[in-house]
């Protein structure tokens, strides 16, 4: 068999983060770069001055949906290993991380403990000698999207990790790391915790969140691209919810205009109106496709998947 070519002693890790088609991504950066809106721009521009100066920073970017979050953020590590840099695009659940150009989940590039909520100090498990150790020496940006899902303990368990690897006593080691999320969404899970729990795990509570420095993208793309005004109201609608801006009545419950939505009476009759003449459409994948309905527990989408069987 043909000897294997060892290229020194570089980690798999490393080699991986070093074998990107150099050529496609500036292709890639060059028709991607005029497309950003000015506001993602001047954060593009200034995450990319750090990196280059080597500065370093701790950024949490305010994002929430349609505002170009995911645009951006494939964006950046790309031009960072265009110019043969190591850039490592992280998310906090494993949905999140199939969206960034070379994504993984967190737990499994930074090997974190999977006790945060009942460990004090967590670290993680990386020495400076080991081949992960010398994959985060040499990176020049980390992106930990969904941030605001995490436990806050693992990313104070990442700056305790970046700081012994680099020998540097600095913020996250001295390095780039940017924070995209958005704390209208959901909060870190706590098994068997109350609400006060994941307020107290969430990142804000953090002793970090005083020296991050906050970005925000506020302009919505399919407003700005497409003059879909009707998205634009609805997604402006959803931030006041997300901020608690809408009245509610006596029990507490979010009160929703006809200009909003149309509230159903039944589960019935939101089937009918989402699923008109099912049995008619059953075997039509793209009249399926074209609609949803969206439950926040499983029992409950279990149940309105047998009422819509049924029909």
């Amino acid at each position: 068999m043909p000897t294997p070519q060892r290229r020194g002693e570089l980690s798999t890790d490393l080699i991986k983060e070093l074998s990107y088609n150099i050529a496609l991504l500036y292709t890639q950066v060059s028709e991607t770069e005029p497309r950003l809106l000015p506001e993602q721009k001047d954060i593009y521009n200034k995450i990319l001055q750090r990196v280059e100066l080597g500065e370093g920073g701790l950024f949490f970017l305010d994002a929430p949906g349609s505002t170009g979050k995911t645009f951006l953020l494939n964006l950046l590590p790309e031009k960072t290993r265009k110019d043969h840099n190591v850039a490592l695009a992280v998310a906090s659940s494993g949905i999140a991380a199939i969206l960034p150009s070379g994504g993984r989940t967190a737990h499994s590039v930074f090997k974190l403990p999977l006790n945060l909520a009942s460990e004090k100090t967590p670290t993680c498990n990386i020495s400076k000698n080991s081949a992960r150790g010398a994959l985060l020496q040499q990176r020049k940006l980390i992106v930990w999207d969904e941030c605001t899902m995490s436990h806050k303990r693992a990313i104070e368990a990442l700056d305790r990790c970046l700081q012994d690897i680099q020998n540097n006593r600095k913020l996250m080691g001295g390095m780039v790391v940017l924070l995209p999320g958005d704390f209208r969404l959901t909060l870190p899970v706590i098994e068997r915790g109350t609400a006060a729990d994941e307020i107290n795990a969430c990142l804000k509570a953090s002793y970090l969140w005083t020296k991050v420095e906050k970005l925000y993208l506020t302009t919505n793309m399919r407003v700005q691209l497409f003059s879909d005004v009707e998205s634009g109201a609805y997604a402006q609608k959803l931030l006041e919810i997300g901020e608690g801006h809408l009245d509610t009545d006596q029990e507490g419950m979010v009160l929703f205009t006809h200009q909003f939505c149309h509230v159903v009476e039944s589960e019935d009759e939101l089937i009918d109106h989402v699923f008109p003449n099912m049995q008619q459409h059953i075997f039509d994948e793209k009249w399926l496709c074209e609609r949803t309905i969206l439950a926040p527990k499983n029992e409950t989408v279990a149940k309105i998947n047998k009422k819509s069987w049924a029909k």
